[in-house]
């Protein structure tokens, strides 16, 4: 007899809501447990059999995942968007822990990848440290738009200097717009010193892995493009091919079609006069997508051969995207 259980959760700050169903579709239990590691244990180990379960990637999937992989012989962390059947009927917390169930059951989850613990506080860093950076630049951001919606031009960056700051205020006539930049300034010059702050501390930590010394032998990759290019990858053979990470980089171009085919004389023929359009997929990881298509520094300390072959990549304003799949031919196994 199948004593494979089939368990979904539907996890939430305060509570999780739980469905037990066996290997032929049949309800054996519900409950609604404390967000608590002891309380959820204590539901996990009062189950019998082969246990399989899965909840949904968000905020808190990182802790349930490294406190239940230990206690169950399947654990999957699924992408909430490929969960068509979550869309279907009553929602609430009972009936998503049901669905989830069901779907763990007929193998419908799509996975989403919780790596080991190797790379966890370079990921954590790498974080702080993309967070930081665009706090800073919303705030430079609405430095200029200060100045330009009172039609002061305010190119180049040194609107953003100490130096040059009391000759810009300068301009700004109404008092209560002055105080409002002076606002701003406060609060980038409050966000540069714990920005540099995390910056050093993600380079310290990304001299601790050897995926980053060689990433930076490929020319324009830098020391935070390296680091940073890990922490969010973690390992390049997560993925079957290249494809994979070009769609996980918001790279992979997709198609739409309708209408492939025709009846000619009586026989079928695909229809190659049709448009197929096409554009990069959506679902991608964004930071990753911003990193490779970054403007790389010129290629001046390149050995000669490299330099002529990526000098007209870099003109037109290429990043080293095309060369982070090295990375994915490159890497040993054991790293």
């Amino acid at each position: 007899m199948n004593q494979e259980k089939y368990i979904g959760m539907d996890v939430h700050d305060a509570t999780i809501s739980a469905a037990v169903k066996n290997a032929q579709g049949k309800l054996l239990m519900e409950c609604v447990l404390e967000t608590k590691a002891a309380t959820i244990l204590e539901f996990i180990q009062g189950l019998r059999g082969t246990l399989a379960l899965t909840f949904e990637e968000g905020i808190l999937a990182a802790w349930l995942h490294d406190l239940l992989k230990p206690h169950v012989s399947r654990l999957v962390v699924c992408d909430p968007r490929k969960n068509a059947l979550m869309r279907d009927g009553n929602q609430n917390d009972r009936a998503d822990a049901r669905n989830l169930a069901e779907l763990l059951r007929t193998n419908q989850v799509k996975a989403v990848y919780h790596g080991k613990h190797g790379t966890r506080a370079l990921k954590e860093l790498g974080r702080s440290y993309l967070t930081l950076t665009k706090d800073s630049t919303r705030v430079m951001n609405r430095i200029k738009s200060v100045y330009r919606s009172w039609a002061i031009p305010c190119g180049g960056t040194s609107v953003y200097s100490r130096r040059h700051r009391a000759e810009w205020l300068a301009k700004l006539v109404e008092p209560a717009v002055r105080i409002r930049a002076e606002h701003l300034y406060q609060q980038l010059d409050s966000l540069e010193p714990v920005r540099q702050a995390a910056r050093g501390e993600l380079l310290r930590e990304s001299r601790k892995h050897a995926a980053v010394n060689l990433l930076r032998q490929i020319p324009s990759i830098g020391p935070i493009r390296s680091a940073l290019l890990v922490a969010i990858l973690q390992t390049p053979h997560r993925f079957r091919t290249k494809r994979q990470l070009w769609a996980y980089g918001g790279f992979a171009v997709q198609t739409y079609d309708s209408g492939e085919y025709r009846m000619v004389r009586g026989k079928l023929q695909r229809n190659r006069e049709r448009i197929t359009v096409r554009g990069l997929n959506r679902n991608h990881n964004h930071d990753l997508k911003n990193l490779l298509k970054g403007r790389p520094s010129p290629p001046s300390n390149v050995p000669g051969h490299c330099r002529i072959f990526m000098l007209p990549w870099w003109r037109r304003g290429c990043g080293p995207a095309w060369l982070v799949s090295l990375w994915h031919a490159r890497l040993p196994p054991s790293l």
